[in-house]
């Protein structure tokens, strides 16, 4: 064994001076929900590279992201910040002039500065324009997309007003509109060559996979092949990358040596119904702060050094892994920002005991404080929120189509999101959920928890105040700015 992990008293995680540093592969899907990998529950879908994996390493069941939409999930994946910090809210798309501020650090400058070669293969979507390119960022190496792929021809409702989709490859842009149904493929093969050229040397491989955002699409490979319809195509596929990159990290003898890590950036869209995930038993999905938008499932497998088998229900959110990486490097982070995550290294090595370091743990969406968590209860403030209208879409297209107008999908906000994607606005009262019991968010126990709900909104006052809340008409204190390209 090449090198040896430490166990630090109190500390988490770290490496021996002589060691050589783990090579980091960060499987990112688009939109999977919480009950779309076997052994977090599917029916119909099969996935036996992630089931392997889970069983070789650990699965956390109440891994959290911070917003339940793309940027700014990968915003705080990227800062290990909530998205809020860092200015970043909802989706950019291929108008946006804004990007993560130059300024903030990322996991790739971490790396890299830990003498890490890096490799991004997928869907970068934290800025279009030259000043925001992963590759001015962290990244030695790229081929993807700088937003998600419905920002083209083929979107369900704006399609018209979209360019065509440009595919980078380095900081050049390789070809427009290319075909969707080898995106998977194209992405894992390039992750694969990036591995090869440097088995030699510590790697970081970040894979942002595009699907199963809408529109999906399967390669010839996998299409009919899943009894889910196409979606269980696409995931199938997915399962195969996974399988592919397992494979090729055991060929190269780095099997030991390497710490792989998978999880969705947010829940599932659910308005597109066939071509949309599953997060049952959670509520809704993706755009909203209920369970089934912002919790999702995570793998982790690094054998020899994560317990084969683990399962933790520690509440851990995607910041902690910046810090956790800091952490096992022994690398230090910049002292003159704030950092929101924190050191999970026990939790994710599978010790047992671990516990979360969080006392809380906040839900925005867009510039709205909706939840709070604390243990096992989670606190929802008085906020609207998006419910599928009607019948689940079909054939990629979302709920209720045949009665959107025109003039309803250019709004903007909240009425906006609900009117391009077949979806109705409903408001949520002031409740208190039990997770533990009722991970559904069904039942309102706030009447006969008073002390726990006085507590929770006392432990919500400092995330207020320092990154801003609309429905309290809060302003931050603490709040970074976004990047502007002028």
């Amino acid at each position: 064994m090449r090198f040896v992990l430490i166990l630090m008293m109190g500390l988490g995680i770290g490496l021996s001076a002589e060691a050589r540093k783990p090579n980091v592969v960060l499987f990112l899907v688009d939109d999977l929900g919480y009950s779309d990998v076997g052994c977090f529950g599917v029916k119909g879908i099969k996935t036996p590279r992630l089931d392997q994996m889970a069983r070789e390493g650990i699965r956390l069941t109440d891994f959290y992201v911070a917003q339940a939409v793309c940027s700014a999930s990968r915003a705080a994946l990227m800062t290990g910040c909530y998205a809020n910090r860092v200015g970043m809210q909802g989706a950019l798309n291929h108008t946006s002039k804004a990007g993560l501020h130059p300024d903030e650090f990322l996991l790739p400058e971490l790396l890299k500065r830990e003498g890490y070669a890096t490799g991004i293969y997928g869907k970068w979507h934290l800025g279009t324009t030259a000043m925001f390119h992963p590759m001015k960022h962290g990244f030695d190496d790229y081929l993807g997309l700088p937003y998600s792929n419905d920002n083209s021809k083929y979107h369900p409702s704006l399609a018209a007003e979209m360019p065509p989709l440009p595919l980078y490859d380095g900081e050049k842009v390789a070809e427009v509109d290319p075909d969707q149904s080898l995106f998977t493929k194209r992405f894992t093969e390039r992750a694969v060559a990036f591995m090869e050229r440097h088995k030699d040397e510590p790697f970081f491989v970040y894979l942002p996979h595009v699907m199963p955002h809408v529109p999906i699409f399967a390669s010839e490979a996998f299409k009919g092949k899943s009894e889910a319809g196409l979606y269980g195509d696409v995931v199938e596929e997915l399962d195969w990358s996974m399988g592919v990159i397992l494979d090729t990290i055991k060929r190269l003898g780095l099997d030991e040596e390497t710490l792989v890590m998978f999880f969705s950036d947010n829940g599932p869209f659910l308005s597109y119904g066939e071509h949309s995930g599953h997060a049952v038993p959670l509520r809704e999905g993706k755009l909203t702060s209920y369970e089934g938008g912002v919790r999702v499932p995570f793998i982790a497998r690094w054998p020899g050094k994560i317990r084969a088998g683990s399962v933790s229900a520690e509440a851990v959110m995607e910041i902690d892994l910046l810090p956790t990486m800091a952490r096992l490097l022994g690398a230090d982070l910049p002292k003159e920002r704030v950092i929101d995550g924190m050191d999970v290294g026990p939790i994710l090595m599978g010790e047992e005991g671990a516990k979360s370091p969080h006392e809380v743990l906040g839900f925005w969406a867009g510039d709205e404080l909706q939840a709070v968590r604390s243990g096992k209860w989670k606190l929802h403030f008085e906020h609207s929120y998006i419910t599928v209208h009607g019948e689940p879409g079909k054939g990629g297209k979302p709920s209720n189509w045949e009665n959107m107008k025109p003039q309803a999908i250019t709004q903007s906000g909240i009425a906006g999101i609900a009117s391009r994607h077949g979806y109705r606005v409903e408001q949520q009262k002031l409740a208190l959920y039990d997770l533990e019991s009722d991970p559904g968010e069904s039942r309102d126990v706030a009447a006969g928890n008073a002390e726990v709900v006085e507590r929770l909104k006392g432990l919500a006052v400092p995330l207020r105040e320092a990154m801003g809340d609309a429905l309290t008409g809060v302003k931050a204190r603490e709040a970074r700015p976004l990047g502007m390209d002028e």
